[in-house]
């Protein structure tokens, strides 16, 4: 096996934000190659964000933005363990993509355990009309699939990521959540457009 570049680990490290050892660590198991190494440190990042989701958090900010024009507007609470991460730009910039975030995409909720019952069942209502005539096995995937896209639309944390639509929030979440070290919340939040 030859031997891992320092400048091959550094690229790994800028890419994803991980620490120099871990980045050298990954190279080694995946033999060099970038891509499986970069997987490896994501599966790594999900696994340690995973521990820490039962930590507190009681720290955090609250993060404004006004689109240009000032006729939406949004606020954001957004906890971690302590003030000392809070106060990083890294953590200031996460704020910040999940105001604009809302800003563009108009979710009602963080996550899918808080959409209203009575809009759930509207959303299956309107499915299962859809899918009448087709065989059931068929009928209910295809409900289950415009589920899934209506949380997609409406769930924050399921919305892809307006800067980079590979990504959902949640993905975005736990990628900081690996790379700060700490448990991370989206609390809640509002949106506020003119007229609406």
């Amino acid at each position: 096996m030859a031997a891992i570049s320092a400048s091959l680990v550094a690229a790994l490290r800028e890419k994803t934000g991980a620490g120099l050892l871990d980045c050298k660590k990954a190279l080694d198991e995946a033999q060099g190659n970038m891509e499986q190494a970069e997987m490896l440190l994501r599966k790594k990042g999900v696994a340690s964000a995973a521990k820490k989701a039962g930590r507190s958090t009681s720290d955090g900010l609250i993060e404004s933005y006004i689109h240009v024009g000032g006729k939406v507007g949004v606020l954001v609470e957004v906890n971690c363990e302590t003030d000392f991460v809070a106060k990083t730009d890294d953590f200031k910039a996460f704020c910040r993509d999940i105001c604009l975030q809302i800003a563009a995409a108009n979710p009602s909720c963080v996550t899918r355990e808080e959409v209203p019952e009575a809009d759930l069942a509207k959303e299956r209502e309107v499915a299962v009309a859809q899918v009448q005539g087709k065989p059931p096995a068929a009928a209910q995937k295809i409900i289950e699939g415009k589920l899934e896209k209506y949380f997609s639309q409406v769930c924050l944390l399921e919305q892809p990521f307006v800067k980079d639509p590979s990504k959902t929030i949640k993905d975005l979440l736990t990628d900081k959540i690996s790379r700060l070290g700490e448990n991370m919340q989206i609390r809640r939040f509002v949106r506020f457009q003119l007229g609406a």
